[in-house]
């Protein structure tokens, strides 16, 4: 941040975790459609019974409710009317961090020995503030506090796990330009206690990764920080700032929403953030979708050069959306993950990846994991069935020929399959009952196939017309 923006924010209570949004997205007709997101936090104190920690223009410090809501304000200290204007360093931060959970739990927990044992937090930080609760994770003097041990989940909103890039390079570590220099991966390793040779972007077992979400943002263009000079260094593949691949750790759930960084379109101020939010924090169920492919077809022509043994090279790309059922007052559809080529964030796979483990030097094949989201049955509607939609478009890259790339016969936005399929869950007593059909196909109000569930996973056929075959496993475990 600059100095002002700096002051801006220290200037409201909420550090921006107040802001909403009123825009949705355009319609049919051009207009566009009104959609009143009231913030995550006020959502999470209608939905979730919290409350805040604020009381009479200060922060309450005695007797807090076990559901409460407090900002961690590190950048206070940098505002020359709360402090003395210098900036604090990650590890301050994450220090600082600490501090303010062994607070919460005392204002909660008071000398209730039993309470303080059982006592929990969870994180929920944008930007920066992920690195900043990485710190009190991973950090060698910070990690084995009690504080960091206390923390039950972490959710963050664009974080750059791996640093940021311009231009296609990492931020250098001499950048101290508004403290660009946090995000260099040098000094990320200092900060984190991550030995010269492991990769910025991992826990280090230090943290389970099941347990700590990344939300990526995949919307550029929104961004105008800079009179849009971020956005355009950042480039496509990017929320503005962050580039896609950089936004997440390793071993993490994540979901992948069509937002920029921040501003009025960001992914904090989103209708698909908070969602994402609600069910990793309060859902029960997560489900994650893995491609398995036993026949990926070539185009005729292609397949005539491979038979006369011509050296044949291709890439293929995975597009998968997930989107629950509506449950009524106006909210409308929304996607809890949106993996797309038009955003930058498809899957690719080579052929050999996947088809020759072998030949590419791996033990077993690499499939695509589509997503992995969390589901929450306290939010069904009719009945005890959890329905939601995967929209999966399977398609190729352009295909090489002896080293040659081939044009004569390649069809813009030719498919090797695309449908979209309707899965019905419903729990009981023995356990789940999956249902599935293709809805592209036929209407989604029919109930659909009986899937057999073997070790909590079911498996969906997966075919076209052009000799695509294979199956869509979905593993169903319980979540919290």
């Amino acid at each position: 941040m600059t100095q002002g923006e700096i002051e801006a924010t220290t200037a409201t209570p909420y550090m921006g975790f107040n802001l909403g949004s009123t825009k949705l997205r355009q319609l049919w007709d051009g207009r566009v459609q009104r959609h009143y997101f009231e913030s995550p936090l006020i959502r999470l104190m209608k939905e979730y019974g919290y409350t805040d920690a604020y009381l009479d223009g200060g922060m309450q410090r005695e007797k807090l409710p076990p559901r409460s809501i407090v900002i961690h304000r590190y950048y206070d200290q940098a505002d020359p009317h709360f402090g003395d204007g210098k900036r604090p360093a990650i590890l301050d931060a994450a220090i600082d961090l600490r501090d303010l959970i062994r607070q919460i739990k005392q204002a909660i927990c008071g000398d209730n020995a039993a309470a303080r044992r059982n006592f929990r937090v969870n994180l929920v930080a944008h930007s920066m503030g992920g690195l900043i609760c990485r710190a009190l994770l991973q950090n060698k003097d910070l990690r084995d506090s009690t504080e960091a041990k206390q923390v039950n989940k972490v959710f963050t909103y664009a974080t750059p796990h791996n640093g940021i890039e311009m231009a296609g390079f990492n931020v250098p570590r001499f950048l101290g330009l508004w403290d660009i220099n946090n995000f260099n991966r040098r000094e990320m390793k200092k900060y984190l206690s991550l030995d010269d040779h492991r990769h910025v972007g991992t826990l280090d077992g230090h943290f389970d990764p099941d347990r700590f979400f990344c939300l990526v943002g995949t919307n550029h263009k929104d961004y105008g920080v800079a009179a849009g000079l971020s956005s355009r260094l950042a480039g496509d593949m990017s929320d503005g700032l962050v580039n896609i691949e950089n936004a997440v750790v390793a071993g993490s759930p994540r979901a992948f929403v069509h937002r920029c960084h921040g501003g009025p379109f960001g992914i904090v101020n989103s209708e698909e953030g908070y969602q994402n939010l609600a069910r990793f924090l309060f859902g029960d169920v997560r489900i994650t979708g893995i491609l398995q492919l036993d026949s990926l077809p070539l185009p005729p022509s292609i397949q005539k050069a491979l038979n006369e043994k011509k050296d044949v090279k291709a890439s293929y790309w995975f597009e998968a959306s997930v989107s629950p059922r509506p449950a009524g007052g106006g909210g409308g559809v929304f996607y809890l993950t949106e993996r797309r080529k038009t955003n930058y964030s498809a899957i690719m796979r080579k052929y050999d990846e996947m088809m020759k483990p072998a030949q590419a030097g791996l033990d077993k094949p690499r499939w695509p994991v589509l997503f992995s989201t969390c589901l929450d049955t306290a939010r069904i509607t009719r009945g005890s069935t959890v329905v939601f939609t995967i929209e999966l478009i399977v398609s190729a890259t352009d295909y090489v020929i002896d080293g040659v790339l081939f044009f004569d016969r390649t069809i813009p936005g030719e498919n090797l399959y695309r449908q979209t399929i309707c899965v019905r869950a419903t729990i009981s007593d023995e356990g789940w009952r999956v249902r599935c059909n293709y809805i592209d196909d036929e209407w989604g109000e029919k109930l659909g196939t009986e899937l057999s569930l073997v070790d909590g996973s079911c498996v969906v056929p997966v075919a076209s017309s052009k000799g695509l075959k294979g199956s869509l496993r979905l593993a169903l475990e319980p979540h919290n």
